[in-house]
């Protein structure tokens, strides 16, 4: 496939799960990746099967909530294939310990807005010059369907994705006019590794969300066709936008 054929993409948290799955379906649709990953190990992985499979890939050791780190993987990308096209802001995730405002740990909070929100600000800050010097292109935020939808007892990611649906729209709408379009997606639980160990230990939290899904269960496939979507030429007059992927969840 062509659909990406001479743009540089590059994502975060790109190490497993949904991140993974993207770095593999944007190189198998003609993009140069850039695994932006904070285990080290993890990244070198995925850059190795992308590669096996004929993709062209680097991984760097990336940290989102740092800027040094942040702005270091913006010019490894440019340096190594000379641009930035798409950038996908991927890492990030809730934890077992979020809950209700009244009790949860403080420290939970600024875990999340800080890994999750500014990481994708961080993200945006460095990686959407390098995509106007490039001559335009596509940031692809991850939201999540807590984002569109009351759901109880996750207050802190809620939080969080709540201002990346946010601030997607508004820089879609500071940086249309420099040809940068910017979307997120909204998956709702997805059977990485990690949730897929979950359900199958019947983790109750994790059987009511996946059983939930009209379509049933998602795969970090699915999330993965979505960014290749919003990367490609086909989403050239889409931006602002934040879509779910979530197997009918919003709407039941």
């Amino acid at each position: 496939m062509t659909r990406l054929a001479g743009k540089v993409a590059l994502i975060t948290g790109a190490g497993t799960g949904i991140g993974r799955a993207t770095a593999r379906a944007m190189a198998a649709a003609g993009a140069k990746i850039v695994v932006a990953e904070l285990n080290a190990a993890a990244g070198e992985q995925t850059a190795q099967i992308v590669t096996q499979a004929g993709g062209d890939c680097i991984a760097v050791t990336t940290d989102v909530t740092s800027e040094e780190s942040v702005r270091n993987a913006i010019e490894k990308a440019v340096s190594h294939f000379g641009g930035l096209h798409i950038l996908h802001n991927n890492a990030g995730g809730s934890t077992s310990i979020d809950s209700n405002v009244v009790d949860v740990p403080l420290e939970e909070f600024w875990r999340a807005i800080t890994l999750d929100l500014f990481g994708t600000f961080l993200g945006c800050r460095f990686g959407i010059p390098a995509i106007i010097a490039s001559g335009g292109g596509a940031v692809i935020n991850m939201a999540s369907n807590v984002a569109l939808m009351g759901i109880a007892d996750r207050d802190c990611y809620t939080a969080a994705k709540g201002g990346i649906a946010a601030i997607t729209r508004s820089m879609a709408v500071e940086f249309a006019p420099k040809k940068v379009r910017v979307n997120a997606i909204a998956p709702a639980a997805t059977m990485t590794d990690r949730v897929r160990n979950r359900y199958e230990t019947k983790v109750p939290r994790i059987m009511k969300m996946v059983g939930a899904q009209l379509l049933g269960p998602i795969e970090p496939e699915d999330i993965a066709n979505m960014a290749v979507f919003l990367g490609s030429d086909e989403s050239r007059m889409i931006t602002g936008h934040v879509y779910p992927v979530d197997s009918g969840i919003t709407i039941s």
